[in-house]
């Protein structure tokens, strides 16, 4: 088991909109739109060439999963997903090494410097 490299980054921000824009002049290119029931925020999907994406995130509701994180940190990188063969066997795996983890698929951020890593699936 080993990590593939990097799969996507998401980015908490407080106005989606505002972020769009920046990112629109930034690098030069539309995102794909989505809203997350789950998550109760909106998405902004920024796709490249190389087959990794960069992710803004928005909650919409006080109870979403990322208004702590917002409301604590601000607006800034919240999660880096790297691309493993095997998500749920490198979750096991580091946790049996002390790592703490959650869900199966994502290392606790006080493991990581604050940073949500997130398994991700290998294309």
């Amino acid at each position: 088991m080993s990590f593939k490299g990097i799969d996507h980054v998401v980015v908490r921000v407080g106005d989606i909109e505002a972020a769009v824009a920046n990112y629109n002049k930034i690098l030069g290119i539309e995102p794909d739109r989505a809203h997350s029931d789950a998550l109760m925020a909106d998405q902004a999907f920024y796709h490249f060439e190389n087959g990794t994406f960069l992710e803004l995130i928005s909650p919409t509701e006080a109870a979403s999963p990322l208004t702590g994180s917002l409301n604590k940190l601000g607006d800034g990188v919240h999660t880096v997903a790297f691309a493993v063969d095997d998500p749920k066997a490198m979750a096991a795996s580091l946790s049996a090494s002390g790592v703490r983890t959650i869900g199966g698929a994502f290392v606790h951020p006080a493991e990581a410097n604050g940073l949500l890593v997130q398994l991700s699936p290998a294309s």
